[in-house]
C-alpha cells in the first residue's frame, strides 16, 4: 500500500495526481490524502482519494491557515484533523508514506504531520517515508530552518525526490543545505500532464495563449497582453486570454471590454495542455505545473515570475531556463505592454528544443518500487 500525503493547492494536487497514477499503473494501490480544497470529479484507476477537514493558507505568506468557511483555524479543528489523519493511517497501514512538500515547506501543518511522521516510524507496515518537493524550493531566511529541516529529514525520510532535472536547476541552488542530505536525494525529471503526439500539429498558424493566476498581478498580465498585442509581429494572430476563477467577474468583463477583434477572453479551460500544443508562443507565470506544460509542449514562452510577499521560486525557475535559451523571463516590476512586446519579439526567434527529463512520474514510480524491493530483501 502506498500513502500519498497532499496538503495544499490545486497546483501541488496536479503533480501528486500525476504521480499517484504512475504508482497504480506499476500495480500499487495508491491512497492520496488531500487536505486542500475539494476537488471534485477526480477518479483515477487504481488511487482511492481521501479529503481531510479542507484548508487553505490566508494569502502568499503562507502564515495564516483558513478552513472551508475563510475562517481561521482553531486548536480543536486541528485536533478534529490529526485525529483523523492518524486514524487513516492506522486503517490502511501503508508500506510507503509520501509527504508532499514537508518538511522543506509547509511548516505550519506540523501540528498533524510531525505525529503522522512519528507514527509513521512506529509502525512495523511501513517500510519507507519519503519527501516529494519541486524542482526549486523557497529559500529560506530565518536563522536555523535549514538546519531544521535536515534534522527532520534524518531523523524521519528514507529518500527526497526533487521532481526536477539537475541540468536545469540543482536543489543547493535554493536550499544551502543540501549537502547535508545528498545521500537521500534522488532527481526524478519533472512530472507533467501527458502530451497527447497525436494532437502535434504545425505551430505556424498557432494562437497566442496567455494565462495568469487569480492574484491582482495576474490581472495586470492579462490586461498588458492585450495591450501589447498591436506592438508585436503577432497581432495578426488570435490571442486567447485565459482568465483564473479567482478574478472577479468585474474584471472578467473589463477585459472582455479591452479585447478587440482577435482576442478571446475566457475562463481557464481544461484542455489548457492541448491549446499549449498548438500555441505559436505562451505568456504566462512561471509555476511548475505552467513551466513543465511549457516544456513537454514544446511552445516558444514569455514568462512574468510571480514576486510578491518574498517569493522568489518562480524567478528562480525564470533565471535558470532563460539562461538555458529555453524562454525569455520579464520581471514582475518591469511589466508594461512595450516591454511585453520586446520580450515577445525575441521569444519568437528562440529554439525551443532543449534536452529535459519529463518522465518524473514514471521514474519516481520505478523507484520508490526499487527501495521496497531492496527494503524486502
Amino acid at each position: 500500500m502506498i500513502y500519498v500525503q497532499h496538503l495544499l493547492g490545486v497546483g501541488h494536487l496536479q503533480r501528486a495526481l500525476q504521480l499517484a497514477t504512475a504508482l497504480a499503473q506499476k500495480g500499487f494501490a495508491v491512497d492520496l490524502v488531500s487536505g486542500g480544497m475539494p476537488q471534485h470529479r477526480l477518479k483515477l484507476a487504481g488511487v482511492t482519494l481521501y479529503q481531510l477537514p479542507p484548508a487553505r493558507s490566508a494569502d502568499a505568506s503562507f502564515t495564516r491557515l483558513l478552513d472551508a468557511d475563510g475562517k481561521d483555524v482553531d486548536d480543536a479543528w486541528k485536533d478534529a484533523r490529526r485525529v483523523q489523519l492518524l486514524e487513516l493511517f492506522s486503517c490502511r497501514s501503508p508500506r510507503v508514506l509520501i509527504t508532499e512538500t514537508f518538511p522543506f515547506g509547509r511548516r505550519m501543518m506540523r501540528f498533524e504531520l510531525l505525529p503522522l511522521l512519528q507514527a509513521a516510524c512506529a509502525s512495523v507496515h511501513c517500510l519507507q517515508v519519503i519527501s516529494s518537493i519541486r524542482d526549486i524550493l523557497q529559500p529560506k531566511s530565518k536563522p536555523g530552518r535549514n538546519q531544521e529541516i535536515c534534522d527532520l529529514v534524518e531523523r524521519y525520510y528514507d529518500h527526497v525526490l526533487v521532481h526536477g532535472d539537475p541540468t536545469i536547476a540543482r536543489l543547493e541552488e535554493s536550499f544551502s543545505a543540501a549537502a547535508e542530505i545528498s545521500d537521500k536525494i534522488f532527481y526524478s525529471g519533472y512530472i507533467c500532464r501527458p502530451v497527447n503526439a497525436a494532437s502535434a500539429g504545425s505551430k505556424d498558424d498557432g494562437e497566442v495563449l496567455v494565462s495568469a493566476g487569480g492574484s491582482d498581478t495576474g490581472s495586470k498580465i492579462l490586461e498588458t497582453a492585450i495591450a501589447a498585442r498591436p506592438l508585436t509581429r503577432l497581432r495578426h494572430k488570435v490571442w486567447r486570454i485565459l482568465v483564473s476563477p479567482a478574478i472577479d467577474e468585474t474584471i472578467f468583463h473589463q477585459l472582455q471590454q479591452l479585447a478587440g477583434n482577435g482576442i478571446e477572453v475566457e475562463r481557464n479551460r481544461p484542455d489548457f495542455p492541448a491549446l499549449l500544443r498548438h500555441a505559436s508562443l505562451s505568456i504566462s507565470q512561471a509555476g511548475y505545473n505552467t513551466i513543465t506544460d511549457i516544456l513537454a509542449n514544446g511552445v516558444a514562452a514569455v514568462v512574468i515570475p510571480f514576486a510578491e510577499s518574498g517569493e522568489v521560486e518562480q524567478s528562480l525557475r525564470a533565471q535558470r531556463l532563460q539562461a538555458c535559451g529555453r524562454l525569455v523571463m520579464l520581471q514582475q516590476d518591469q511589466l508594461s505592454a512595450a516591454n511585453l512586446a520586446s520580450a515577445i519579439e525575441r521569444a519568437c526567434d528562440f529554439d525551443t528544443s532543449i534536452a529535459v527529463n519529463l518522465d518524473g512520474a514514471a521514474n519516481s514510480a520505478t523507484r520508490i518500487a526499487a527501495w521496497l524491493q531492496a527494503e524486502h530483501r
